[in-house]
């Protein structure tokens, strides 16, 4: 019986795999957000298989040792052109079924597919464990570890006799043939195939439920409301592998595993359900003497959980307590954790109808610029720390608008931007999320907002005053490092530009004026300076004067934002 990984098979499974990545590469790019928030996952595998694509998988050698060869040959064009941490979890799923097949071609020459696929999946998750050096769960390994147990389990029970009856989606393997049965020539190799891809839909199923299962996902995928972008890859080969074989794979991971989609998401147990708009509760209760450090403790909780909040006192001690939420249950619950509520009420709040045509929502986090938006005619959201979906959905919701532009003022916030705002325009809200990076391509792209301007222009204006505006910014050294540009020691100034440490001063004066200086060699019109919470007021007020000394064609002007990362913050318009 031939090998049901021949070449011709393996050549099949990487070009689909290349080309379902093609198709879901930027959907997996906006959903990277673990480890890292680079959000280049679906290019790395893509890449990945591109790499295993170029290997020459049709040798000249004997007929039982071709697949070997050809897998060997796979894997090793993937280890070699894997990228990132996902392109390395790939090339090891090939490298496991390379390893699989020259163990099993040793010990049972025609083993079932079944077990081949079981035993490669088993090898595979093994290596991809080792490659990895912080291993967590609910992320692609997980997904892995899903599919090769429910292959091995499948499997099992083929190879046992126990499996009758026609097969479930996704749930038992048709027997593979005995290699001593007769088979008609004009059916050989039919039996294998259709055997490979049962298997393999069981394993993209099984990958497919690991995926949008959220026990154990990491706290940021969780937050993001998002899937791990390296599973859902791996979910896309798996069903690439059902198609090589001549199986029918699921609909595409992106529309229903990710669960992004405005018309549904995805349960814990991966059923794909309806979404449908939360309703808003009022929510109120008494606190009898609480302690004042709960107090604030519960304010700040409120104030992630909705909004309208009042805490007001009594003056004897006693506060009543007030919010407007989608989460009613975790409202109450804050209140437990603050003293002994009594006179709950819950009353849910009828769907507001818009009151307004366009508003514009920015997510900052310090008070100084979230006040310098707000007078700006702005909406904020607090993002300190960063906002959850159900956070952004509720923010989006209050500004009353029935167009809203989202300004996410930092990279890493894009996904629960844009995952937010797919959701929200099933309720009929209009939501553009613009790419501002920083809090001052935020108010530089806030300050050009015109109500009176078509809405696509105006999205369009506002894009252009975001990426026009360079930002930079003064961070204190913590520790000796080496950086671009030289090695720092603890205390001295890093001059920050793009994300790299551009230079090191001795003061936070001497780098103010350097980094200004430097940020205005390719020229600019406009320098907005945001001083930190423990920044003194001296020291915007001197580089604003060298600079209208030294530059008197800019204009100059000096906020403070009391943002406490960044002793003080830079744009140039």
């Amino acid at each position: 019986m031939a090998s049901p990984f021949d070449p011709a098979l393996l050549r099949r499974w990487i070009d689909a795999a290349a080309e379902r990545l093609t198709a879901g590469r930027a959907e997996i790019d906006r959903i990277n957000v673990f480890p890292v928030a680079d959000h280049d996952t679906g290019s790395n595998l893509l890449l990945t298989a591109r790499a295993a694509a170029s290997a020459p998988l049709d040798g000249d050698a004997a007929e039982d040792v071709r697949p070997v060869q050809a897998a060997a040959a796979l894997a090793a064009a993937a280890v070699r052109g894997a990228r990132g941490n996902s392109g390395l979890i790939l090339s090891q799923l090939f490298r496991g079924l390379a390893e699989e097949l020259e163990a099993a071609a040793a010990r049972r020459p025609n083993t079932p597919a079944g077990e081949l696929l079981a035993g490669a999946l088993r090898r595979a998750a093994a290596l991809a464990a080792v490659a990895v050096s912080a291993p967590r769960p609910g992320t692609a390994l997980t997904v892995l570890d899903a599919a090769a147990a429910a292959v091995a389990a499948v499997a099992a029970r083929v190879a046992a006799g126990t499996a009758s009856g026609p097969p479930a989606p996704g749930a038992t393997l048709t027997r593979v043939a005995d290699p001593a049965d007769p088979v008609d020539p004009a059916d050989a190799g039919h039996g294998t195939t259709v055997a490979l891809a049962e298997a393999a839909r069981v394993a993209a199923d099984a990958a497919r439920a690991a995926l949008a299962r959220s026990t154990g996902r990491p706290p940021e995928l969780v937050r993001a409301g998002v899937v791990d972008a390296g599973g859902l890859g791996l979910v896309v080969v798996l069903d690439a592998l059902v198609a090589a074989a001549g199986g029918d794979p699921a609909p595409p991971p992106s529309s229903q595993v990710a669960g992004h989609g405005p018309a549904s998401t995805v349960t814990a147990d991966g059923e794909l359900v309806p979404w449908v708009p939360q309703p808003v509760y009022e929510v109120t209760y008494w606190l009898p003497a609480p302690d004042p450090a709960a107090v604030e403790t519960l304010r700040a909780r409120l104030a992630g959980l909705g909004d309208s909040v009042g805490l007001a006192g009594d003056g004897g001690g006693g506060v009543m307590v007030h919010v407007h939420t989608t989460e009613a249950g975790p409202a109450v619950e804050a209140g437990l954790a603050a003293g002994r509520p009594s006179g709950i009420r819950i009353e849910a709040l009828p769907p507001v109808s818009p009151s307004r045509d366009r508003a514009v929502l920015l997510m900052i986090e310090s008070s100084g610029a979230g006040a310098l938006a707000r007078a700006a005619g702005g909406n904020v959201l607090v993002a300190d720390p960063d906002p959850t979906v159900d956070e952004v959905l509720a923010a989006i919701r209050a500004t009353g608008a029935e167009h809203v532009v989202v300004l996410p003022c930092a990279t890493h916030r894009r996904t629960v931007t844009e995952t937010a705002a797919e959701r929200v325009r099933f309720e009929g809200i209009d939501v553009v999320v613009v790419p501002a990076s920083s809090v001052l391509q935020g108010l530089a792209a806030l300050a050009v907002h015109d109500p009176a301007r078509r809405a696509p222009d105006d999205v369009v204006a506002m894009a252009e005053a975001a990426a026009a505006t360079r930002t930079g910014g003064l961070a204190v050294a913590e520790a000796e490092a080496l950086t671009w540009a030289g090695p720092c020691r603890p205390g001295e100034i890093l001059g920050i530009s793009d994300g790299e440490v551009v230079l090191i001063a001795p003061d936070l004066a001497v780098g103010a004026l350097w980094l200004a200086h430097r940020m205005l060699t390719p020229g600019g019109e406009l320098v907005t300076v945001l001083l930190g919470s423990a920044a003194p007021d001296e020291l915007g007020e001197r580089l604003a004067d060298d600079l209208r000394r030294t530059h008197p064609e800019i204009d100059v002007v000096v906020h403070r934002g009391e943002q406490g990362d960044y002793p003080l913050v830079l744009g140039v318009e």
